[in-house]
Formats: C-alpha cells, sequence, structure tokens
C-alpha cells in the first residue's frame, strides 16, 4: 500500500501537471500557496470532472457534480461567507436548473465581486458575475443589479463557455475573463495577458475550498 507521504508527493506532481499550461513563463510559476491551496490538489480531482459532461445526453449534462474538494482547507473569511450563504440558495437554483456545478459559479463569483452585487469595475462589468453590458444583453439580462437576472445571465455565460470549449476549465476561465475571442485568437490557450493568468489560477485556488 502506497504511503502517506508518497501519496502526497504522487498528488504534488500531478498539480504541476495539471497546472502546467498556466505557468509557462518563468516569472509566473507561484508555488501552491500562491493559489490558495492548503493540500495538494490531485488532478483526477478537478479537471477530468469537468469533462464528464461530454459523454452525456443533452438533457442529463450535469457539468462536474462530482468534484472532490480538499477537506483540510481554512474556512472562508467571515465576510465572505456571510455574503455566500446570503445568495447561496440562489446560485444553487439556476446552477442545477443550467447543468452548471454550483461551486464553480461560487468560485467565479468570488474572484469577480467577492459576493457584492453592487461591485462595478473600471471597465464597467457590473454586479455578482461582473456582467458587461454587451454580455448582459447577449443573455437577457435587463438588470445587472439584479442579484437573480445577474447570476442567471453569468451561469448562461459559463454554460456557453463550456460548451464551446468543450468542457476546458481553464480555457472556460480564462474566456469568462478575456472573452472567447481573446482565446480562440491565441489558438483556443489562454491568452498571454497577465491578469487572466492569475483569474484562472485564483479560481482554480477557490475551486479546491468552499
Amino acid at each position: 500500500m502506497m504511503s502517506a507521504h508518497a501519496r502526497a508527493g504522487r498528488g504534488l506532481l500531478l498539480v504541476m501537471m495539471a497546472l502546467a499550461p498556466l505557468t509557462s513563463d518563468a516569472n509566473m510559476a507561484p508555488g501552491l500557496e500562491a493559489f490558495g491551496f492548503e493540500a495538494p490538489l490531485r488532478q483526477r480531482e478537478l479537471l477530468p470532472a469537468w469533462q464528464q459532461w461530454s459523454t452525456a445526453g443533452p438533457s442529463r449534462r450535469v457539468l462536474a457534480p462530482s468534484i472532490r474538494h480538499i477537506r483540510e482547507r481554512r474556512a472562508l473569511p467571515t465576510t465572505i461567507a456571510k455574503r455566500r450563504a446570503r445568495y447561496a440558495a440562489l446560485i444553487e437554483a439556476e446552477a442545477r436548473r443550467q447543468g452548471v456545478d454550483p461551486e464553480l459559479v461560487h468560485a467565479v463569483i468570488r474572484a469577480e465581486s467577492s459576493y457584492r452585487p453592487r461591485a462595478q469595475s473600471p471597465a464597467g462589468a457590473r454586479g455578482l458575475m461582473q456582467l458587461m453590458p454587451a454580455t448582459a444583453s447577449r443573455f437577457g439580462v435587463t438588470d445587472c443589479w439584479s442579484p437573480a437576472q445577474n447570476i442567471r445571465g453569468g451561469v448562461s455565460y459559463l454554460r456557453f463557455l463550456i460548451e464551446r470549449f468543450e468542457g476546458e476549465l481553464s480555457l472556460v476561465l480564462a474566456a469568462y475573463n478575456a472573452g472567447e475571442g481573446a482565446v480562440a485568437k491565441h489558438g483556443n490557450r489562454i491568452p498571454p495577458y497577465r491578469e487572466t493568468r492569475q483569474y484562472v489560477r485564483r479560481v482554480l485556488g477557490y475551486l479546491g475550498k468552499t
């Protein structure tokens, strides 16, 4: 039987293999602590699960319902935990309705707005999921400040990106941040933008804990 030490070492190796495309620049290859992990995240616990949807029929696709989240982790900061609880039921209902893993939605909202429904970026992105006006209009959102509409639009966009990039999580996140056009322009790879690469790492980190 493999020892605990050996299992941890193997898990660390798989993490680095899984995240290798995100750290091609020598000066952008931080340690695991930069991703917010308190324990190694095994590759089989994350990326393969996001691709399970492609083997199911369209009416039964639920994206990554079986992700195994790390059990050894810090609790969320109190303020974030309270905000999360406030919108948890809404997020859960909308995510399940559209067949998207609720934890992905939580991770994106935490990265985008820290669960603040009135958040607005200098570029004009608004609300919990930081929808740009064009994106909001594209997915039928008429009021970006409405948490229900904002979440619905953001989840719809995530669903579209998951379909567009065939469940490749890193590309889904990169496209949510930089736009699907930017990902396509760079050969369906994460664009070489510092902000986008950091964003992908951050959301992957949040997916490692609740």
